[in-house]
């Protein structure tokens, strides 16, 4: 866990979310922000910086596309998007690596 990480502070539970789905080793909640009907985080519960840390870790890697698969079965998303920023140029803004799961709306491309 790293003691400044706002994500880490959610798993230890010292910051409220909505918990979507809280798994071995993932849990996922919904963002404060969202961009679409259903936007959801799913994160490691282990703290991992973005996805490069993350390929290099196995378990939290499949942990994370376990939750992705676990919070569209609990939906009912038949489609979704999910997207992996990495770096601030990309728009990760909390470096704890998470995927948001966005549906409930359709999507155009190329995003943003």
């Amino acid at each position: 866990m790293d003691a400044d990480c706002l994500f880490c502070k959610i798993v230890a539970g010292e910051i409220p979310a909505t918990i979507v789905h809280d798994g071995d080793g993932v849990l996922a909640f919904a963002d404060v922000n969202p961009q679409a009907p259903v936007h959801v985080l799913v994160i490691p519960k282990q703290h991992v910086a973005d996805v490069g840390e993350l390929a290099a870790n196995p378990a939290a890697g499949t942990a994370v596309l376990t939750g992705i698969r676990a919070v569209a079965e609990q939906l009912q998303l038949a489609s979704y998007r999910t997207v992996l920023n990495t770096g601030g140029e990309s728009g990760q803004t909390v470096f704890h690596v998470h995927a948001h799961v966005l549906g409930g709306r359709r999507f155009g491309w190329p995003p943003g």
